[in-house]
């Protein structure tokens, strides 16, 4: 298990990229709770740093990952653009409860977030406020007794809890997952690492790409599979 702290892997005059892990949460109104955004403007101000930190994207607190922040104004706006813009590429590993019994597909719904009890669900086209929810997986190996499954996700929307609300519908909802997953009854972090991020520099233009190795112990049933 990682440490609370946020583990910095990559850092420029434009963008901060990360480690959040399992746990903590990205942004909080609670008084003297620590989160990633103030942990890295706390960073910052120590080096005597302008303590600037834009937000680009969010990340679930239960859930353990790789993100990227922008040190100026200027490149919270780019990347902004390419969150809009679905330019930013983020693919996520879960383990599934269960053998999911196709290789890859894509899972399209419409779900509905409740905010009273933050979840969300899916719900028939057509419902008000329902927004429309796609992504694409792969199957990358199974546990010898087929109880669950290593699967690559690769979002093309960004809905509350999307991963988690569309998995669960499809009859294989996550291992960890005090929400969406009743059959769970452990003690460990939710099964779902964001695991690469790819996006284009917003001062070199270039095209950056990072990834992790998820900590879970879920995780470890699998550390023979090539990702």
């Amino acid at each position: 298990m990682r440490n609370s702290a946020p583990e910095i892997i990559y850092e420029d005059e434009a963008v901060l990229v990360c480690i959040k892990a399992a746990g903590m949460p990205v942004q909080t109104a609670g008084l003297g709770r620590q989160d990633m955004v103030s942990v890295l403007k706390n960073y910052r101000a120590a080096r005597k740093e302008e303590p600037y930190l834009g937000l680009v994207h969010r990340l679930d607190q239960p859930v353990e990952g790789v993100m990227v922040f922008a040190k100026t104004k200027m490149a919270a706006a780019a990347l902004s653009r390419q969150m809009a813009d679905q330019g930013m590429d983020k693919c996520y590993l879960a383990v599934a409860s269960g053998a999911v019994n196709s290789g890859q597909g894509r899972i399209e719904d419409y779900l509905l977030r409740d905010g009273r009890q933050n979840i969300s669900r899916v719900v028939p086209a057509g419902t008000p406020g329902a927004k429309l929810a796609r992504l694409s997986y792969q199957v990358l190996g199974y546990t010898p007794d087929g109880a669950a499954s290593l699967v690559r996700i690769d979002l093309e929307t960004g809905r509350h809890h999307q991963i988690r609300v569309q998995m669960a519908n499809a009859g294989f909802p996550l291992e960890g997952d005090r929400k969406y997953n009743p059959g769970w009854r452990g003690s460990e972090n939710i099964a779902l690492c964001s695991f690469k991020i790819g996006f284009v520099h917003p001062v070199t233009k270039k095209k950056m790409e990072f990834s992790i190795r998820p900590s879970n112990k879920y995780f470890e049933l699998f550390e023979h599979v090539n990702l």
